[in-house]
């Protein structure tokens, strides 16, 4: 052994009986440990897919934790230590009260959540059912941190209480320092990288966590509440009443529509939606190497009435806009989802509605409940029950979750349950980008695609439209399917851009406005219970903000007075017209009538673009002007209500007016 080692063995030695009271004086190297174990037994416990905590996840928590607690270091010993037990207790109830929170709603606790009472409240009478023994890890250490401060480790005084004072310091600023690089140096790293645009997606709150730890997590949250409600600016009075203006004149346009002879003429009958992951309206009717891509929808059509014109109306916010849009008829926001940033704000949706006139009222999709908030979102917009992926037997894993084959088939089976009048909406998930299904899936022949993503599309597609066929078959043999208005339609684009395998597909080449319809048009296929229009395709065009009025109206619901953009689709066509020409307006400000389409585009790129919607040639931008402006207050509208909470304010204004009256009335 070199004379080095051994000089530093008795250094050690002569050391070790004032060691290891330094240590306990600071504090820090028990609590970062210990809280560190508990973080990463809360990552363990709520196993989701693809977030293991590997070492990057270690330092930002690790360097979380030296951030939260490097102040202490600031305090005299006792008292150091007494603040380390305090936040040890705070820290650990904070996870553990995200870790029950989780195993309900699998999602974390935000801001606005904590806001809403009876999502925290609904939480009450399952408590017990979600304590495990294994809990009690996360407290072993709190008899040590309380026992700590009250044993005898203050150090002798040798130094005068200025130069200790300065001594912390220096001390604290470090350790703040230290703290702040292995936080911020591994976030920016991933928030460059593998997270890039991840921020401001609000796709799920745990997405974010994966990114910057549970506190780091709770930091961001708050920060984020915090903005949108005090960096905001108020709505000027002028601003609301021109949004209220355009909300009465296009419930006037709904009034109008009323008086044709299908509404109400469903009066009373069932509802089933099915939003389909990402099924696009080229494929219908069309074949490859062969073989039908949507065979069972095809024959679908024969049975119903089909929508050639359909177009999503999504942004960033994607599967969430798309219902969003079809359940309250409003338009999703620019950035983020409204699942997620205004899921505190009341809306006149489709749920709602219908639970308020007696309808039983469930949602079905197989993954998990807090993903874009929906554990919130559907309660808030009135769905009584959402059965998500804890509620089905996951005996078909398939892509994401639960194939959909068993999905419908499980949901099927909860519908045929439930009590009639009811409304069951249902959101499918094995059609969902990358597309890649085993071979066990399906028999789809992609010939020339094969291999490719256009290909696995093409056969995702084959199989979600198989799956809906069997749920079709039971609707019918169950007896629901003459009794009840079913609705099928797509969600979303495909995200595929590979413009020459679409060219093969379809036989021909797409001029650039081609393709960018291509992209915004899905399916809308809408049965009626006694197979009025069956095999009947309407040309007028629509979107999604429309698919809630058309169901209120053929219930003979009105909605006059509700605060919803879209217009009932199925009107006669003489009372279609006399609502004025459809516009179908998309959140980025392109839109189209059918006639024209207009795609926004900024400034710097030269302004939008005007083209002929049957042709895709080119116009002068002067024929797209007047739709344009309309499109503008379209958006703008929409914009108010959701980002200002306008149907609250201008729910309780209705509510004080009518007190009033009936209070001089009687008084």
């Amino acid at each position: 052994m070199s004379a080095t080692m051994i000089n530093l063995l008795r250094l050690l030695r002569d050391r070790a009986p004032r060691l290891l009271p330094a240590v306990l004086r600071s504090g820090l190297p028990l609590f970062v440990p210990a809280m560190l174990v508990k973080l990463a037994l809360f990552n363990n416990w709520i196993d989701v897919q693809y977030m293991e905590m590997d070492a990057a996840d270690a330092v930002i928590a690790a360097g979380t934790l030296l951030l939260l607690s490097g102040w202490t270091l600031l305090l005299p010993v006792r008292a150091r230590l007494v603040s380390l037990a305090a936040l040890n207790i705070l820290l650990t109830l904070i996870l553990y009260a995200d870790l029950l929170y989780f195993r309900y709603f699998q999602d974390l606790i935000s801001v606005p959540v904590l806001l809403q009472a009876r999502q925290v409240g609904s939480l009450g009478g399952s408590i017990a059912a979600l304590l495990e023994p294994n809990d009690a890890l996360l407290f072993l250490d709190w008899p040590v941190a309380a026992l700590l401060p009250w044993l005898k480790l203050a150090r002798k005084r040798g130094k005068r209480a200025g130069t200790r004072r300065a001594v912390r310091a220096a001390v604290c600023a470090a350790v703040c320092a230290a703290g702040f690089l292995m936080t911020a140096l591994p976030i920016h790293e991933a928030r460059t990288g593998w997270a890039k645009g991840l921020f401001g997606a609000d796709w799920w709150n745990v997405s974010i966590y994966n990114v910057v730890g549970l506190y780091g997590f709770h930091a961001y949250d708050a920060y984020q509440y915090m903005k949108r409600q005090y960096a905001s600016m108020p709505l000027a009075a002028e601003a609301e009443a021109e949004s209220a203006d355009w909300f009465a004149q296009r419930g006037k346009a709904r009034e109008a529509l009323s008086r044709d002879d299908r509404y109400g003429a469903y009066s009373g009958k069932n509802v089933i939606m099915i939003q389909v992951e990402a099924l696009q309206s080229f494929v219908i009717g069309r074949e490859w190497n062969g073989q039908p891509v949507t065979p069972r929808l095809n024959e679908l059509l024969g049975e119903s009435v089909y929508f050639e014109r359909f177009y999503h109306q999504t942004a960033q916010g994607r599967t969430s806009d798309a219902e969003f849009a079809a359940q309250c008829s409003l338009h999703p926001l620019a950035s983020g989802s409204v699942y997620i940033r205004h899921a505190d704000r009341a809306y006149d949706c489709l749920p709602g509605m219908l639970k308020e006139a007696g309808y039983a009222t469930a949602a079905f999709h197989a993954y998990d409940g807090g993903f874009w908030n929906r554990n919130v979102m559907y309660d808030r917009i009135g769905f009584d029950a959402f059965y998500s992926k804890k509620h089905f037997v996951l005996d078909e894993p398939l892509g994401w979750s639960l194939g959909d084959r068993s999905f419908l088939r499980q949901s099927a089976e909860r519908i045929e349950r439930l009590k009639q009048p009811f409304y069951a909406f249902l959101v499918t998930l094995s059609s969902h980008h990358p597309y890649a299904l085993p071979a066990s899936a399906g028999s789809f022949d992609a010939g020339e695609f094969e291999g490719t993503i256009f290909g696995d599309y093409l056969a995702a597609v084959h199989y979600a439209d198989a799956a809906l066929g069997e749920f079709v078959d039971r609707l019918k043999a169950s007896g629901l399917w003459d009794d009840s208005i079913v609705v099928i339609y797509g969600d979303h684009d495909n995200s595929i851009a590979e413009w020459p395998q679409y060219e093969q597909f379809l036989g021909r080449p797409l001029k650039p406005a081609e393709r960018l319809l291509l992209m915004r048009e899905v399916p809308l296929i809408l049965h009626l219970p006694d197979g009025a229009m069956g095999g009947e395709v309407r040309s007028e065009p629509g979107g999604q903000l429309d698919i809630a009025p058309t169901i209120l109206h053929l219930l003979g619901m009105d909605t006059g007075s509700r605060v919803m953009a879209g217009l009932p689709l199925l009107a006669d066509r003489e009372h279609n017209a006399s609502a004025g020409e459809r516009l179908i307006v998309f959140r980025s400000g392109s839109f189209t009538d059918g006639q024209l389409y207009y795609t926004a585009r900024p400034p710097e790129e030269g302004g939008g673009l005007c083209y002929d919607a049957q042709t895709g040639d080119p116009l002068p931008g002067s024929r797209c002007e007047a739709a344009k402006s309309a499109a503008e207050e379209e958006i703008i509208a929409s914009a108010r209500v959701v980002e200002h909470g306008l149907i609250d304010k201008w729910r309780h204004a209705e509510a004080a007016s009518t007190k009033a009256k009936t209070a001089d009335r009687f008084g």
